[in-house]
């Protein structure tokens, strides 16, 4: 059988020739695989046919093998990308009603999908979850905007004063001009002067984000309570990580607050990239030695924070994921000196990993302990007690905006929170229900 065309011709054997129409190397892969198609049907096909025809396409001959080979099963054109879903306009709106939660989206239109409402969102069909991701992620990054933050209710018939007071209560400003600090003095003591506040907001003092909020002592901070108090009646070190947003400074600071008062504790903070000098000097402060030169002179500097160190109490460093290996190692040489007699308390999101780094300090750790999420179990009870506005929510509300929204995350909570009690400054006698819930949730973005 011969296939005409006009640019070349090539001998396949067996008298029969395949003619390949011009075009340049941009042959389709449809036209290629039928007229190979066509010539291995009188079996005469040979490699030198697949040669030009990957020739012409531009594309590898073990390409055009697995196209013929799909071509054999009936694939003649390429096959549709996985990825080729796109949202509609309205499933755009109802992620954005979800309050950019794309697995809440998927449940919707699974329930859509049942009730035979899917076409009128614009889909045929309900895609999978990684491809929901993958869709709208590629959409944000195409400047696709998704206004999740629902607005507010109308003010019309609201005090103006009472609106403004609970404006200035969300600025929760302590008299210092700082913000309200988990572990500061309560808003009924008045402020020690020199700046006291100040102090223990550099120490590790939490944003609650709402008035009347309280710390609340659930399991995961009694088992950090537990885990640093070992470690510093040992003279060890400790790691503390987790995921951001789980409490675990919270739970360091409670910890330090119950150990006796005869135990000092230094705390300090890694900065953002530090270096050597920068560490130093952090460290020099905590303990409260001469700062200016002192710091940037190695020697003298390191021999002063050996001497601090040889006093029995905790240093805690915070951040310490920050902190390269060439750092840790210098931590890990004070804590070899002799006489070191001070515990050592590592603290942050990740710090695990950068310990994992630098073997000779991660061999020294005695405690390593991480910080869980809120159980499902834990949400009503601890809300309960962290803010009095969750006193009359349905524990049913509560439980689905943990699983969409909050995922045990309590500095998601605290934020939820902010939003229901300024909700409800607006009109006290709304209820806190489920829309109320979901308005706060929509409040916190696709990233709470």
């Amino acid at each position: 059988m011969t296939v005409h065309g006009t640019a070349g011709v090539a001998e396949g054997g067996a008298g029969s020739a395949v003619v390949v129409p011009a075009g340049g190397p941009s042959l389709a892969r449809g036209v290629v695989v039928r007229r190979l198609l066509a010539v291995d049907g009188e079996g005469t096909l040979t490699r030198l046919h697949v040669r030009i025809a990957a020739e012409l396409a531009g594309v590898s001959e073990r390409t055009v093998w697995r196209w013929l080979a799909d071509g054999r099963r009936g694939l003649v054109e390429a096959r549709p990308r996985q990825d080729g879903f796109s949202l509609s306009d309205a499933l755009w709106e109802v992620l954005a009603q979800a309050g950019g939660n794309v697995a809440e989206l998927r449940r919707r239109m699974l329930r859509a999908q049942e009730e035979g409402a899917l076409e009128a969102w614009g889909a045929e069909c309900v895609p999978s979850l990684p491809t929901l991701h993958r869709v709208i992620k590629r959409d944000l990054g195409a400047g696709r905007v998704l206004e999740v933050a629902r607005p507010a209710g109308a003010r019309v018939g609201l005090e103006p004063s009472r609106y403004d007071r609970a404006l200035a209560d969300l600025g929760l400003v302590d008299g210092s001009g700082g913000p309200l600090v988990v572990d500061g003095p309560p808003a009924d003591v008045p402020v020690p002067e020199g700046g006291a506040v100040d102090a223990v907001v550099r120490g590790g003092g939490v944003r609650l984000y709402v008035p009347g909020a309280r710390l609340v002592s659930t399991r995961q901070v009694a088992a950090v309570v537990e885990a640093v108090g070992h470690t510093v009646a040992a003279r060890g070190m400790c790691c503390v990580y987790g995921d951001t947003g789980l409490g675990k400074t919270v739970a360091v600071e409670q910890a330090l607050h119950l150990l006796p008062g005869r135990v000092p504790v230094w705390r300090a903070v890694a900065g953002v990239a530090p270096g050597l000098p920068q560490l130093r000097a952090s460290l020099c402060e905590a303990l409260g030695l001469q700062s200016g030169v002192l710091p940037h002179r190695a020697g003298p500097a390191s021999q002063a924070l050996m001497r601090a160190l040889a006093e029995p109490g905790v240093l805690v460093l915070d951040d310490a994921q920050r902190l390269t290996p060439p750092l840790l190692d210098y931590l890990r040489q004070l804590w070899d000196s002799p006489g070191c007699a001070a515990a050592l308390v590592l603290c942050g999101a990740g710090c695990e990993r950068a310990l994992a780094r630098a073997s000779a300090l991660r061999s020294r750790v005695l405690t390593w302990h991480q910080v869980g999420r809120l159980e499902p179990s834990q949400v009503l009870q601890t809300l309960t007690l962290f803010h009095p506005v969750w006193a009359q929510a349905d524990p049913d509300d509560l439980a689905r905006a943990d699983e969409q929204m909050a995922r045990g995350n309590f500095r998601t909570w605290a934020k939820i929170t902010s939003h229901v009690y300024a909700a409800r400054e607006r009109d006290p006698a709304r209820r806190v229900d489920r829309e109320l819930i979901e308005h706060a949730c929509a409040r916190l973005g696709p990233y709470p």
